[in-house]
């Protein structure tokens, strides 16, 4: 490991040599590793991390932190800004891991992910649904333009309360929340600044928002210029004609 990160590695490196990597799954910005002792490895990437996995990688560079070096190739955590980190823990019931996984949400493109149970979750929350939805609360996975562009879609406008949706309304920014994702996932993702793949590539959902990044610009819908807000020191972005209170 380089710099230290965000957190702690919470285990000597040591400890980690000769261990078998069962799988790798997600869950909400975290990837997970599965280790064949029942430990995992927490992977977030912070805001500006990324990682890379190939069997050559070049020489690691003041901003690399991390090589897990395995024997299908090297994993390398890359991060500029060390919000990142690589988090061990004895299992996912441990105080670490439920510290950090513990009141995520349920994933929006899972089965888990019903109308019904949404509409619970936010019926005790007052806050405003843009920020209920960037809060990983009810639902993970919704991030600042994903949240936009999905309340645009559903006619939603940012500053209403969660807690005030009518269940039609809750409904339709449920579609919304999937289908926004999922397309988004068709596109590779967004690349605003240094986001890329594993592969090094990016991402082009950006390319083709309705609403998010478009401030002053008209509405493709109605025409409208688009407004921008500031909502927890995150901009929102909104068409104040389509998406009503």
């Amino acid at each position: 490991m380089g710099k230290p990160l965000r957190w702690p590695l919470g285990c000597d490196p040591n400890e980690l040599t000769g261990q078998t990597v069962l799988g790798v799954r997600r869950r909400g910005k975290y990837m997970l590793l599965d280790l064949g002792s029942g430990g995992l490895l927490l992977l977030h990437l912070g805001m500006s991390g990324s990682i890379q996995f190939g069997q050559t990688l070049p020489p690691p560079g003041v901003h690399d932190h991390v090589d897990l070096n395995t024997s299908q190739g090297t994993l390398r955590l890359h991060d500029p800004r060390r919000f990142g980190a690589l988090v061990f823990a004895p299992s996912e019931a441990s105080a670490i891991a439920q510290k950090l996984l513990g009141k995520l949400g349920v994933e929006p493109l899972g089965a888990d992910f019903n109308v019904a149970d949404f509409a619970q979750g936010l019926k005790s929350r007052k806050a405003a649904i843009k920020q209920v939805l960037l809060s990983g609360v009810p639902v993970v996975g919704v991030g600042n333009i994903y949240a936009c562009e999905a309340l645009f879609w559903a006619g939603i406008h940012p500053t209403v309360s969660a807690a005030g949706l009518a269940p039609k309304r809750v409904a339709k920014l449920h579609t919304a929340i999937r289908d926004v994702l999922t397309r988004a996932l068709g596109h590779g993702g967004s690349t605003l600044r240094n986001f890329s793949n594993a592969q090094g590539q990016n991402g082009h959902f950006q390319l083709q928002t309705m609403v998010y990044g478009r401030a002053a610009e008209p509405c493709r819908n109605c025409g409208t210029a688009i407004a921008s807000i500031r909502q927890g020191q995150r901009s929102t972005f909104f068409c104040p004609h389509c998406q009503k209170p």
